[in-house]
């Protein structure tokens, strides 16, 4: 994917897929993140597919485009994603879950402030992101994905 346009395809999920927006202006944390998410974060959802942009004005337009699952925001891009989450959870009606990494333990009070809905710190744990993001795709339904018709 080219990291400065998100693609095409991220307002069109195919079949069951779940789309899942990764911003970091860091190309290394954007790869980690997609590895550690794999092509499924859990047996009982669909596969996710990882639109991977690099830019601010990028996140925006994939997330006007719709289609977005949920996102991740690096918290040490730059500029950071921390504001950025902010400024989502303010703007877009039924904003999808944000997830914020952190750089240090003690930023976790900032993406609070942010009004993410989930926080891990980096470095990324190939265990725990997985986990974390399908409880979160869980939690937005209030069931498991995969048992939609």
């Amino acid at each position: 994917m080219n990291a400065d346009q998100p693609s095409g395809n991220a307002a069109k999920p195919v079949s069951e897929e779940l789309i899942i927006l990764v911003y970091s202006s860091d190309r290394t944390v954007r790869e980690n993140i997609r590895l550690a998410l794999g092509r499924k974060v859990a047996n009982d959802l669909p596969p996710v597919m990882v639109v991977e942009v690099a830019t601010q004005p990028a996140v925006i337009a994939a997330m006007d485009g719709g289609g977005i699952n949920l996102v991740i925001l690096d918290g040490e891009a730059v500029p950071g994603g921390m504001g950025l989450c902010r400024q989502l959870k303010d703007e877009i009606a039924n904003c999808p879950p944000i997830l914020v990494l952190t750089g240090r333990r003690d930023d976790a009070w900032l993406a609070t402030w942010s009004r993410a809905d989930g926080v891990l710190g980096h470095p990324i744990d190939p265990l725990r992101l997985p986990t974390a993001v399908a409880t979160m795709l869980r939690a937005k339904t209030g069931k498991s994905l995969a048992s939609r018709g």
